[in-house]
This record gives structure tokens, sequence and C-alpha cells, in this order.
């Protein structure tokens, strides 16, 4: 972490978990967590608990962010949240381009570009996710893949949309796996980003960009992976849906 060129965001990716009771427990055994931090806290929850977290978090520093949104303002677009909606609910954050939408739901890099530029539109923050197959890991191309998926995704960008995106490095062989990548692995990973910004758009620019990690950071791992000078946060998933791990990650991210 680098505190004084940039923010560190440690996210909750709540997935397809927690109704709106069960929200709201979580989050009140978060707020305590969360009190007199220094980084942004954020929590990431399904549709049907975005209004309900948002009532929630009032009158503390957490954030609110929804999982997914659609690139076009309103149309035939049966089951689909626009940027637009999201920003007049309440909402800060939003993933874009997570493994699982990509795996699963056809997601592209051409979308995760249009899907962005619609967050920042919006007043949104988007958290970018971008990362390789293990196979690709293997094969000793993550260079050449996470740097085609950042000039894809940011296509188009000014400098000042890429620093108000944040990108999460999520291996997706680290996703829900168990397994996680080295402390060098991440922050070499996450180093190779901000090069390619830097390459594309400046030092400055590439300096003040907030890159996370996002593969399986937990409450053990947390502290020695955000040593790491060019991770800047987390993107959590499964340690996020219990208060006691996230809070040790939130404290770890404070030290």
């Amino acid at each position: 972490m680098n505190k004084q060129l940039r923010k560190v965001v440690i996210a909750g990716n709540w997935k397809m978990n927690k109704t709106r009771p069960e929200a709201i427990e979580l989050i009140n055994q978060i707020k305590p967590l969360a009190d007199n931090v220094s980084c942004e806290i954020v929590v990431c929850v399904p549709y049907t608990a975005l209004e309900t977290a948002i009532q929630a978090v009032k009158g503390t520093n957490i954030k609110v962010g929804a999982q997914n949104v659609h690139f076009e303002k309103s149309g035939a677009f049966t089951g689909e949240i626009s940027a637009d909606m999201l920003k007049e609910l309440g909402v800060d954050y939003v993933i874009i381009g997570h493994s699982e939408r990509r795996q699963y739901f056809g997601e592209t890099d051409t979308t995760v570009n249009k899907r962005t530029k619609a967050a920042l539109q919006a007043g949104l923050i988007p958290i970018m996710c971008v990362g390789e197959l293990l196979e690709e890991r293997e094969a000793d191309i993550t260079e050449e893949v996470v740097s085609r998926q950042i000039k894809l995704d940011m296509a188009g960008f000014t400098a000042d949309e890429v620093k108000k995106t944040v990108i999460a490095y999520e291996p997706v062989w680290a996703i829900g796996t168990g397994k996680t990548a080295t402390n060098e692995q991440a922050g070499e990973a996450c180093g190779l980003i901000r090069n390619v910004i830097a390459k594309l758009h400046g030092k400055d620019v590439a300096d003040a960009v907030t890159i996370q990690y996002g593969g399986s950071m937990n409450a053990q791992n947390a502290a020695d992976l955000l040593k790491q000078e060019d991770v800047d946060g987390g993107l959590i998933g499964g340690a996020s849906l219990k208060a006691e791990d996230f809070g040790i990650i939130i404290k770890a991210a404070n030290t």
C-alpha cells in the first residue's frame, strides 16, 4: 500500500448471498469494525439488498456497491439495471467484469469497457476486474493477458477516467478455490497493471490508481498481501460474509 499516493479500498463482494434481514445483521456487525479507519470500506450486495444496505450504512463511513451494471441508460434489456438507476438509489461503487460474470454470463472486454464508461458517466466508482486463467499462468503469459485486458477494458478512457477507476487484479485460478497468489505474485501483477497504465497515461496517473488484489484474500493472508507496494486493498469474497474476518482485513489495511 502507498496511502500517500492513493486511496486504499477494502470491498466485500457478497455475490449471491444474504436476504435483506441477513444483510442488515451483517452490516450491523461490520459497523463498529469500520469506525475510525483511513481506508474506504465497501459492501457490494445483491440487487435485492441494495436499498436495505444503503439505509443500514447511513451515518457510517461504509459505502454500498452493486455487483454489475448495464451499459445502456434504458431500453429493452430485461433483467438489467442501468448506472443511472444505481446512482439514483444511492449506490457509490459497482463491480464490473468479475471473473464469474466473464465465465458464466458471457462478459467480454468490449462489454466491460462499455459498462465501465457508463458507470463513470453516471458518477459511480467502478471496480474493474482483470486476471488470468490457470493455464495462462502456467504458460507464463500472465503479463500478456493482463496487459491486453487493461488496454481493451480501458480503451478510449481519459486520464481522469482512469484515475477514477478502481482495478481489481483477481487471478481466476484463485477465485473461490482457496488458492491464493503468493504475496510476490500479487504484488508483481498489480505492479504490472500500474506499469501498463503508466505507459498509456503517464506515471502520475498510474500512481493515483487504486489497484486491489481479489483472489481469496482472507483474515490469514491480508496483512502480508497488503504490505506489497502496489496492492491498495482487496476485493474480498467469502471472508466478507464473516464480520470478524472482514474486520481483521480492515484492520490490516489501517496498520
